[in-house]
């Protein structure tokens, strides 16, 4: 496909680009072919482009303003959507393109993602050691503990049995021990972890605006430019169904989701997710990758259905269920490996290790807790053809 050198920003770029066109033509009447696809596409790489602009008229996001933040999301969102459906649609494009093209929009949205992530990471962390470190949260927990009861979650615990004179739970001086070094250690850990997560996020920011000023950003937004109005689709694409490949979506969907837990993650709080916690390795969570992975096919299931109901069929509740708790199952587990990192930091104090290894348990628990809501929204819904 020829190519010209155009500038992404320039608004005249997005005006001259023709409007998107969700046909359906080709094939049975109300059958969402080729022309489906070309005008999804043309929608969000004109979205791309806007946000791109955007991005750019508030300074590139040096100074973090609220249009830049979402004009990096929408950044972010837009790369999804048409790398994700290049993915789904692969054989209706063309093949060399198409598989140059979706690697560079996995990179600019995953190079976009890292300061979010580290920013929502530091802030899940200090919200959990404030409510670790309170007056009713943890120390139920310690109490339920020291006397055997059975924690169930993160933040709740199950009442102790009560002492012989029918006075409630114990408060023994191990209890209140514990108590004290969450307390003492819990600033602490909030600062070590501040310190390392605000490093992390500044680099992230970095890297960046460096990706937004490199050549390499500018020939990925020359090519979305160029998509946002001519669609490399194959001589055949306009009169091919396009249900069954979104259906093929899904079914890969079902099967990873098959290969899941799910009995296990049908019990509440069953302490998987704290197997391997205390290990050495600083390496993810062996249990959380089949997850993460469940996470991305159902996003790239979601992203077939908005081609498949261009007219803004309204989404599957059950669906959007079943991924917000698979987004809390991911936001959890990093949120454990952070504090599991710092916890390595050399030459802490012993109160601010264990305080970060309360966090560390809290955020297992909330995978757990995760994993558990997964399994509630997944048997009400049978996933089809979107």
């Amino acid at each position: 496909m020829a190519q010209q050198h155009l500038d992404p920003t320039d608004p005249a770029t997005a005006r001259s680009s023709p409007a998107p066109d969700i046909g359906r033509r080709g094939g049975t009447p109300g059958t969402p072919t080729g022309d489906a696809l070309a005008g999804y596409l043309r929608a969000q790489a004109t979205e791309f482009l806007r946000a791109l602009r955007l991005h750019r008229e508030t300074g590139n996001g040096q100074n973090g303003t609220e249009d830049s933040v979402d004009a990096a999301r929408a950044l972010r969102h837009s790369a999804r959507r048409i790398s994700g459906s290049l993915h789904t649609f692969r054989p209706l494009l063309d093949a060399d393109w198409s598989e140059a093209m979706r690697p560079e929009l996995a990179w600019l949205s995953g190079t976009l993602a890292l300061e979010h992530a580290c920013a929502a990471r530091l802030e899940r962390l200090l919200l959990a050691l404030h409510r670790l470190s309170g007056s009713t949260a943890f120390p139920a927990q310690s109490a339920a503990s020291a006397v055997g009861g059975r924690i169930t979650g993160a933040g709740r615990g199950v009442p102790a049995p009560a002492t012989a004179a029918g006075r409630g739970p114990a408060t023994s001086p191990t209890v209140i021990a514990e108590r004290g070094n969450l307390t003492v250690g819990a600033a602490k850990a909030g600062a070590l972890l501040e310190r390392q997560l605000t490093l992390a996020r500044t680099r992230a920011h970095s890297t960046a605006l460096q990706a937004l000023g490199s050549s390499r950003f500018h020939a990925v937004a020359d090519k979305v430019a160029v998509l946002a109005s001519e669609v490399p689709l194959t001589p055949a694409a306009t009169g091919t169904d396009l249900r069954p490949l979104a259906a093929a979506a899904g079914e890969r969907l079902t099967d990873a989701v098959t290969a899941l837990p799910l009995v296990t993650a049908g019990h509440p709080y069953n302490a998987e997710a704290l197997i391997h916690g205390l290990s050495p390795d600083p390496a993810p969570h062996p249990q959380d990758g089949p997850w993460h992975q469940v996470r991305l096919l159902l996003r790239l299931h979601r992203y077939a259905g908005e081609v498949l109901h261009a007219d803004g069929a309204p989404m599957d509740v059950r669906l959007l269920t079943a991924g917000q708790a698979l987004n809390l199952h991911r936001d959890a587990s990093e949120a454990a490996a952070a504090a599991a990192s710092a916890a390595r930091t050399p030459r802490i104090a012993p109160a601010t290790a264990y305080a970060l290894g309360v966090l560390h348990a809290d955020q297992r628990h909330e995978v757990e807790a995760a994993r558990f809501a997964f399994q509630q929204s997944w048997q009400k819904q049978a996933v089809g053809t979107p």
